[in-house]
């Protein structure tokens, strides 16, 4: 095979690579495609929670103001708290006149709810993981009211960390 079909053939190989690993169907972390135009509430080790469509939980960060994104994050900040982007419409067990959005860094929308900005964690990895929950105690979940669910989950759930 010559140098250049060689080339030729590690490059489709690359993009081929490439293409697998974005977006779509995976079972958790950064590639999962979040369904972010529905919140709703579901049942956790937590209580009720608010989660997207997909059933993936969302969080408010404690610094944050009403309505507004206070968090000061770089781009290792923003993959591990990615926003929810959009203003997404009220699923089961939600208020729908409790959903709105707010400016958030990059000209984009951010979701709120109840006031409170929203927040993914991506070592979430699957539909009801709760992992984020009480990190640095600035993290929480939401219950259907927009209030902050302060209680630790259970062990099982966190890997044993009890935070």
């Amino acid at each position: 095979m010559s140098r250049s079909a060689l080339g030729t053939a590690a490059l489709l190989i690359a993009a081929a690579l490439g293409l697998a690993g974005c977006g779509g169907g995976g079972s958790g972390g950064e590639s999962a495609a979040r369904d972010t135009s529905t919140i709703k509430a579901a049942d956790s080790s937590l209580g009720r929670i608010l989660v997207d469509g997909n059933g993936r939980t969302l969080y408010l960060f404690t610094g944050d103001s009403q309505n507004t994104n206070a968090m000061d994050c770089d781009a290792a900040c923003l993959r591990l708290w990615p926003p929810m982007e959009g203003t997404p419409k009220a699923g089961a067990g939600v208020d729908a006149s409790r959903i709105g959005s707010t400016a958030a860094k990059g000209d984009k929308t951010q979701a709120t709810y109840a006031g409170h900005p929203l927040y993914y964690y991506a070592d979430d990895k699957s539909a009801g993981d709760v992992n984020g929950q009480g990190i640095d105690k600035i993290w929480y979940v939401l219950d259907a009211a927009g209030s902050a669910i302060t209680k630790s989950p259970k062990p099982a759930d966190n890997g044993g960390y009890g935070y």
